[in-house]
């Protein structure tokens, strides 16, 4: 092997396109950007979505659903976990879950979902809870 056999592999380091210098390049004189027109002048842009003047699409399709604002998404946790992590006679809260990395913080709270069986006496005291792990933990 020597320095003449080196490849670039996949061009990680690519420099960058210098348009503007001239019409050798290929990006010379209008640098890719066509003749005259709106494109054509420094500091164009259009917004997102914009189709030339014609209806966009987001407007064009109708709003369907209802969005619930207030509902917030909640982090899950299954009873075998709870059995695992915590000792008997131990409690259960939403910042002890987060604390020790079993939840995720989610503004919703936590909920306990009933996989598993529960062996110790804990008091649970979360957001929510499925009506099987309200009856398991009972």
């Amino acid at each position: 092997m020597d320095l003449g056999s080196l490849n670039r592999g996949n061009k990680k380091h690519q420099s960058r396109k210098r348009v503007g210098r001239g019409h050798s390049t290929g990006q010379g004189k209008t640098s890719g950007r066509g003749h005259k027109g709106q494109k054509a002048r420094s500091g164009y842009s259009r917004r997102a979505g914009f189709e030339g003047g014609q209806n966009p699409l987001h407007r064009r399709l109708p709003r369907r659903g209802f969005n619930h604002q207030d509902r917030f998404e909640t982090a899950h946790i299954n009873l075998d976990l709870l059995d695992a992590a915590f000792e008997d006679g131990a409690e259960v809260t939403k910042e002890v879950l987060v604390k020790r990395g079993l939840a995720h913080d989610k503004r919703g709270g936590v909920k306990v979902l009933g996989r598993g069986e529960l062996t110790k006496k804990l008091t649970v005291r979360v957001q929510k809870a499925s009506a099987s792990v309200k009856a398991k933990i009972e």
